[in-house]
């Protein structure tokens, strides 16, 4: 992964660049007569730590298809915090694909028309080409003896963690530290709460989306322990194996990043079969590999076994339905005036 600094700073001039291309386009995201004829340029709107991921499978893929096809392929990417990108796509920004954090997320672009409904069924394993899990990243020596969850309430710990209102990742730690402190307290609703207030008492900057959190640990030196995901975690390792550590908690969550078409507007600009090709070369072998090389658990058994030195495989992990599902898990914990607004008011 090349320095976060170095990538944040061209994310922001890339943000800069696409902003000036919507103002241009009247915020309509229309494209040139030439790529709606040919149907050859998409926009992937994506997640905050996907970059290096789609960096890597964009320029494949365009081999690929040039390849298979006989035609060039340009791909544009977007990323920035998963809730606030499905705002921006229901709002107006350019989309034929969306990959995103959540599958809530997606929904939420659903109930704005704009895509179609059965798009969790579209692509394999509930349209989830990879997972990831939620994991600890703490300073060599880890001064602080964090080791799980209940180490993160300690007083004089400063935890570091995205905002839940605008970022995915940050919703899956959450939820991911709730079903710890819901064992823990054999489901003492109260006491469950109690928990979470502390852990966020703790939280001393709370950025918009993951990479923004991840550079704040990292680059700007704050914080004692980052809650990232697992991916995130596995980057910076890579950077810094001398400053870094990464701790797996007794238990965590199954993120399961949804992908899909943007059907209306894939239907505009006439790249449907093209959309379709794009996602459907996740599940590819050699797409798979990169997604292992980027951090991510491939949704291919084979693949993640053989990278399994990489992950922790013997993890205890909840998933989302263990909250009734993301449109539940949305309501309760999330929506406004849920039980995240009333911990963090708290």
């Amino acid at each position: 992964m090349k320095n976060l600094a170095k990538i944040v700073k061209t994310t922001v001039a890339l943000v800069s660049a696409f902003a000036v291309a919507f103002t241009a386009t009247g915020c309509t995201g229309a494209k040139s007569a030439k790529s709606k004829k040919e149907g050859l340029k998409i926009t992937n709107v994506s997640y905050d730590p996907t970059r290096e991921l789609y960096a890597a499978y964009n320029e494949e893929f365009k081999k690929q298809y040039k390849k298979d096809n006989g035609k060039d392929v340009e791909i544009v990417q977007s990323h920035g915090g998963s809730g606030s990108q499905a705002r921006s796509v229901v709002e107006g920004a350019e989309a034929d694909v969306v990959t995103l954090a959540l599958a809530n997320d997606i929904a939420l672009i659903e109930k704005a028309g704009l895509i179609d409904g059965g798009w969790i069924d579209e692509f394999d394993l509930d349209s989830s080409p990879y997972t990831s899990t939620i994991v600890f990243l703490v300073r060599k020596g880890n001064d602080k003896d964090i080791k799980d969850w209940d180490d993160l309430v300690k007083s004089g710990v400063e935890v570091i963690t995205p905002d839940p209102k605008s970022s995915g990742g940050a919703m899956w730690n959450f939820l991911a530290a709730w079903q710890f402190a819901t064992d823990k307290f054999g489901g003492d609703e109260a006491k469950t709460k109690d928990f979470m207030s502390k852990l966020y008492g703790n939280v001393t900057v709370m950025d918009s989306g993951a990479r923004g959190a991840t550079t704040t640990f990292v680059e700007n030196g704050q914080g004692d322990v980052l809650i990232a995901w697992e991916n995130e975690a596995i980057a910076t390792l890579k950077e810094y194996p001398d400053d870094y550590e990464m701790i797996t908690p007794s238990i965590s969550i199954l993120a399961q990043p949804s992908v899909a078409i943007v059907d209306e507007n894939a239907k505009k600009d006439g790249t449907e079969k093209l959309c379709k090709a794009y996602l459907e070369g996740l599940y590819t072998d050699w797409a798979q590999e990169i997604i292992a090389e980027n951090g991510y658990r491939p949704s291919n058994e084979e693949i993640l076994k053989k990278h399994s030195k990489d992950f922790n495989l013997d993890i205890k992990l909840c998933n989302i339905n263990d909250f009734g599902g993301w449109s539940k898990a949305y309501e309760d914990f999330f929506a406004d005036g849920a039980i995240f607004d009333e911990i963090y008011k708290k």
